[in-house]
C-alpha cells in the first residue's frame, strides 16, 4: 500500500506595529492594520500515488463506496455529501441522498456531473479507469486504499478530515478508536488459546468457498482478536480454499460473513464433507455481520470488538 503524504498549509496572521513620527513635543504611534493572508489549500497523495489538491475544504462531496460514506459521516461531513453509491446505507440518513449507481450497474457519470461535486471519494472497489474518467471531467477525485492496519485506518480518517474541513473531529474519532482498540488488545493478552478461524465470504460452491487471505484487514483483525486465520495459508488476498485444505486446517471456529445473504449455521453442517470439521462438530459456527469488516471505515473497531467476543468470550465476562 502506498504511503500518503499530507501537506496542509496555513499561513499565520502576521501583525506588525511600528512606532513612527517622532517630534520634540510628542511621540504618537502609527497603527498599521494587519493584513490577513490565510491559505486553505490542501494537498494529499492518494492511494493511487496521485497528488490531489483542493483550494479549500470540499463542500459538495460524492461518495463511490459505503466505507467512504461512513468515513464522511464519522468525521462530521455528512451534510456536505450530495451523492452516494447504491450500497451506502449507513448511517441511515445516507439512504436519502441521491443514488449515483455502482451497485450491480455502472456509476451514472452524468448524474455525478449534475450534482456539481468539488470532490469525489473513490475506494479500492473502484477501478483506476473510473477514477481517471471522473478526473478527466475536471472533478477532483481522491482514491482511498483499503487499510491493512489500524494505523492505515487512522491515516485515512485524518485525510478525510482534512479534505472536508473537519480535522479536529477526525482526531477525536481517531483517539476514541485507539482507546477501544487498546482495550481489546489488553483483554486478549489474558487469553490462553488462539483458535483457528475460518471466515467465509462466499460459499456458492461449498467445495471451494471464498475467504480472506494474508495482507487483508480480515486477517489483521482475526489475529488482533486472538485467533489464527485459515486464509493466511493461501497466496492471494481473496481466494477460494479447497475443502481438502479446510479439512487439513480443521478450524475451531467458522464465521459466516455470508450470513447476510441467507447462509445459516444449520446449512453448513449439511454440506458434503463439512460435518467432520471441529467447528461444526462442536457447534462453533456463527453468523457474523460482514459489513463490520467489508467496509474499511470507522466501524472496523466495532468489527474487532465483535470478533474478540466471539473468539474469546471468556475474557469479556
Amino acid at each position: 500500500m502506498m504511503h500518503k503524504k499530507i501537506s496542509f498549509f496555513f499561513s499565520a496572521l502576521l501583525i506588525c506595529a511600528f512606532l513612527i513620527g517622532c517630534s520634540s513635543t510628542a511621540v504618537e504611534p502609527a497603527v498599521v492594520e494587519a493584513e490577513e493572508d490565510v491559505s486553505t489549500q490542501i494537498s494529499i497523495v492518494d492511494g493511487l500515488g496521485r497528488e490531489v489538491t483542493l483550494e479549500s475544504p470540499a463542500t459538495r462531496i460524492v461518495s463511490l463506496s459505503p466505507s467512504n460514506t461512513e468515513l464522511l459521516y464519522a468525521v462530521g461531513a455528512g451534510e456536505q455529501v450530495v451523492g452516494r453509491d447504491a450500497f451506502s446505507d449507513y448511517p441511515e440518513e445516507a439512504s436519502s441522498l441521491p443514488d449515483i449507481g455502482g451497485g450491480y450497474s455502472e456509476y451514472n457519470l452524468e448524474q455525478i456531473i449534475n450534482l456539481e461535486p468539488d470532490l469525489v471519494l473513490a475506494a479500492e472497489i473502484n477501478t483506476a479507469e473510473l477514477v481517471q474518467s471522473i478526473a478527466d471531467l475536471g472533478i477532483p477525485v481522491f482514491y482511498i486504499s483499503n487499510p491493512v492496519s489500524f494505523n492505515d485506518l487512522y491515516t485515512t480518517i485524518e485525510n478525510v478530515g482534512l479534505l472536508t474541513g473537519h480535522a479536529d473531529t477526525a482526531q477525536l474519532v481517531i483517539t476514541d478508536a485507539q482507546e477501544r482498540v487498546e482495550a481489546v488488545v489488553t483483554a486478549i493478552a489474558e487469553a490462553d488459546t488462539a483458535p483457528v478461524v475460518f471466515y467465509e465470504l462466499d460459499a456458492t460452491d461449498p467445495s471451494k468457498p471464498y475467504t480472506a487471505g494474508p495482507n487483508t484487514f480480515y486477517s489483521t483483525l482475526i489475529s488482533m482478536a486472538g485467533g489464527k486465520n485459515v486464509g493466511d495459508a493461501l497466496s492471494a488476498s481473496w481466494a477460494q480454499i479447497s475443502l481438502e485444505e479446510l479439512v487439513i486446517q480443521d478450524p475451531d471456529i467458522i464465521l459466516l460473513g455470508d450470513s447476510l445473504w441467507g447462509i445459516t449455521t444449520e446449512s453448513v453442517g449439511e454440506r458434503e464433507g463439512w460435518n467432520g470439521l471441529t467447528a461444526v462438530k462442536e457447534g462453533n459456527v456463527f453468523p457474523f455481520d460482514d459489513n463490520l469488516l467489508a467496509r474499511p471505515g470507522p466501524r472496523l473497531v466495532d468489527g474487532l470488538e465483535a470478533l474478540a467476543q466471539v473468539l474469546h468470550p471468556e475474557v469479556f465476562k
